[in-house]
Formats: C-alpha cells, sequence, structure tokens
C-alpha cells in the first residue's frame, strides 16, 4: 500500500515557515505595548515662564493657588498652612467636574518649594494643573 510521494516509510521535510506563531506572539506584544506604555508616563503639564502666549479668561471657578517669595501659599488669596493644602483642595474639588488648578509661584521661590506644592495639588486629584506666567519681553 502506497501513500502519495513517500519512499518506503521516510518522511519528507517541510521547507516552509509556519507564521500563525510568530504573528500570534507579534499581536500579544503589541497589546502588552499599548496597554503598559501609557502607564510608564508620569508628569505634570506646565507652561514655561516668560511664554508668548495668549491670555486666559478666568472664569469664576478658576481656583489658583500662589506662592510668595516668603514661602507663603494662598488659595484664592486665602492663606493656607504648609501640611493642609492637599486636604483643603480635596474638599474644594469634591463635587466639582473640572478639576483644574493654576499655579502662580514667585520667581525667587525655590524650585523644590514649588514642585513640592504640585505634588500636593496632584495628590488632592486636581486633573490638570496649569502654570501662570508674565508675558515675555518683546524685542
Amino acid at each position: 500500500m502506497e501513500l502519495g510521494n513517500r519512499d518506503n516509510g521516510s518522511r519528507s521535510t517541510m521547507s516552509q515557515i509556519n507564521v500563525t506563531p510568530l504573528v500570534d506572539v507579534m499581536l500579544v506584544l503589541l497589546v502588552i505595548f499599548m496597554v503598559t506604555a501609557p502607564m510608564m508616563q508620569q508628569g505634570v503639564q506646565v507652561n514655561l515662564p516668560k511664554a508668548d502666549t495668549k491670555s486666559l479668561n478666568p472664569q469664576e471657578d478658576t481656583v489658583v493657588v500662589s506662592i510668595e517669595n516668603t514661602g507663603r501659599t494662598t488659595i484664592n488669596a486665602n492663606e493656607v498652612p504648609k501640611g493642609e493644602l492637599k486636604e483643603r483642595l480635596s474638599t474644594m474639588f469634591a463635587n466639582r467636574q473640572k478639576k483644574e488648578v493654576f499655579l502662580k509661584a514667585d520667581s525667587a521661590v525655590p524650585y523644590g518649594e514649588v514642585v513640592q506644592v504640585m505634588a500636593q495639588i496632584k495628590g488632592a486629584g486636581i486633573e490638570r494643573l496649569g502654570m501662570v506666567t508674565e508675558p515675555a519681553a518683546r524685542k
């Protein structure tokens, strides 16, 4: 009894590569990278000081956190003790849908203090943080 082109029970080798497992692996890797890439991005959306931008029209519900050169922190001109900024912002924004804060810091304030305030703002659940700057001098 003879089967096809086989010679006395010897097996013929396939010279073609099966690409189906390769495609499966590549699709799994693609999905993994698509899911993990947004998680790897951390940061704060800020604008650089002294920028040529259009002025913002402040709305009634705009919240501005200010840091003076003396280290005094205020929310809309109301002074806030250093450790209470996160809690106050959390209660202010508990029922708001638009979670946006503008940060205004004196240029003499050390960068480390500004970053600490930014971390407290982000820790309070604020989704958007904008930096208030002065217009750049035009030449």
